[in-house]
């Protein structure tokens, strides 16, 4: 497992983060997105959809759980699930996506995912304080759930933890 922390400081370096990301994804892959509320999850999939060209807007897909995202050059297309709602990894099973097909993207899927997705990517926000998370980012320490700050603005800086699980990633540098 290869990780890597970023202080990611505003929304617009979020976005061009989920767009750095989408430049190493193809058909198969399986990204999860793990923050508290407002963090910045949505944020990166606009990114990431922005990234892969897709057609339309990317927008939370709460209320529907799962929304495909064709993409302009008829690649496999960006499925984007919300598993807040959903309470163990059968239900995300029962969705029927197409993950060999598709780029799948999880938002809360920590512990739902794993099953279904032995390689993957996992992709921790942390919202901390400014001084606090520059100094977890050059220290090399990752972020810990445990430790969340309280809410901050939207323009207080995120950790962005990057870990990379299974042999898929080999190679890849973020």
């Amino acid at each position: 497992m290869n990780a890597v922390n970023r202080v990611v400081a505003t929304p617009e370096e979020m976005h061009r983060l989920g767009r750095e990301v989408a430049a190493v994804l193809r058909a198969g892959d399986v990204v999860v997105l793990t923050g508290d509320l407002g963090a910045g999850k949505t944020t990166l999939a606009r990114g990431l959809g922005a990234g892969l060209s897709v057609i339309g807007a990317v927008t939370s897909p709460t209320f529907v759980i799962a929304r495909t995202h064709p993409r302009a050059d008829h690649l496999a297309p960006l499925v984007h699930v919300d598993a807040y709602r959903l309470s163990d990894p059968r239900e995300l099973d029962d969705l029927d996506i197409d993950f060999a097909g598709s780029i799948v993207v999880v938002e809360w899927g920590k512990d739902m995912v794993e099953p279904l997705a032995p390689q993957r990517l996992e992709i921790d926000i942390d919202r901390r304080r400014g001084e606090r998370a520059g100094t977890l980012a050059t220290s090399g320490v990752s972020a810990d759930a445990g430790s969340q700050s309280e809410m901050d603005s939207d323009a207080e800086p995120r950790v962005v933890t990057i870990r990379s699980v299974g042999e898929r990633w080999t190679g890849v540098t973020w």
